[in-house]
């Protein structure tokens, strides 16, 4: 029996191609909140840069893929990269000149005004947010990097990082987490709150970040719109965002 359904958020709730919800994934939400099934927001994204669900709220939000885990203002888990790794990211991006962000409790930094910012936060339809020197970030804690980077670069990057996971979800950039968090250790985090066994959640996602997320989940699903690796993670594979692919996936599971 579903009783927790953990959604990603770009590609999955809302398109990429639009930056809206459609609307028969704000009906489906409603539903599931009708029938007493708890909703919960399991992104890459930090709190502070979802700003894209249009007035939908959640029983809880697993953020910077499983970083952090929280519940209303109540964190209920959060892992931050180890500071050796920190530093190795910030003496990577300034000897090769690499872009990147960087993402705290509460906020998210860029190293400079680029191309590749540009287009990222164009992706994520968010403004730039502040410029800052990663080097004064040294000893703040950090729960996510992004880096800006291409395939070839994120090789090197990884030997600068060993301690760190690499999770790309898209050509142009990859999430840096720390080696053993995913958005699967978050969903055992919310779980273990709530108090459901992991039979009875279902999981919907699209990148190459949800995998965990599907595996670890009673049901995973996959987004039409993803690719053949992330269908292979999964237990079903519906139709696209756009293409009313949550509201399609649970009334083929009958949950709604």
């Amino acid at each position: 029996m579903v009783k927790v359904i953990f959604f990603d958020i770009d590609g999955t709730l809302v398109s990429l191609k639009t930056h809206r919800m459609p609307e028969s994934t704000h009906s489906a939400l409603q539903q599931l909140r009708d029938k007493g099934i708890k909703i919960v927001i399991c992104s890459g994204r930090p709190m502070c840069l979802i700003d894209n669900l249009e007035g939908e709220n959640f029983d809880g939000y697993i953020t910077v893929n499983g970083a952090i885990c929280q519940i209303g203002d109540n964190i209920v888990y959060k892992h931050a990269l180890p500071q050796s790794e920190v530093q190795n990211w910030i003496n990577y991006s300034h000897a090769n000149k690499v872009d990147g962000c960087m993402i705290t409790l509460d906020s998210v930094y860029i190293n400079r005004v680029s191309p590749a910012a540009v287009q990222f936060f164009e992706i994520l339809n968010y403004p730039l947010p502040p410029v800052k020197d990663f080097r004064e970030l040294s000893d703040t804690p950090i729960f996510q990097i992004v880096g800006l980077i291409s395939k070839e670069q994120e090789m090197h990057a990884k030997a600068a990082m060993p301690g760190c996971t690499f999770k790309r979800w898209h050509p142009l950039f990859t999430d840096i987490i720390m080696g053993e968090n995913n958005k699967s250790l978050g969903m055992r985090s919310m779980l273990k709150h709530m108090g459901i066994d992991r039979s009875d959640c279902m999981a919907f996602g699209d990148g190459d970040n949800d995998l965990e997320m599907l595996d670890y989940a009673g049901i995973g699903i996959a987004m039409g719109n993803s690719d053949d690796e992330v269908h292979a993670h999964a237990d079903y594979v519906t139709t696209d965002c756009e293409d009313d692919g949550i509201l399609n996936a649970l009334k083929h599971f009958k949950i709604l």
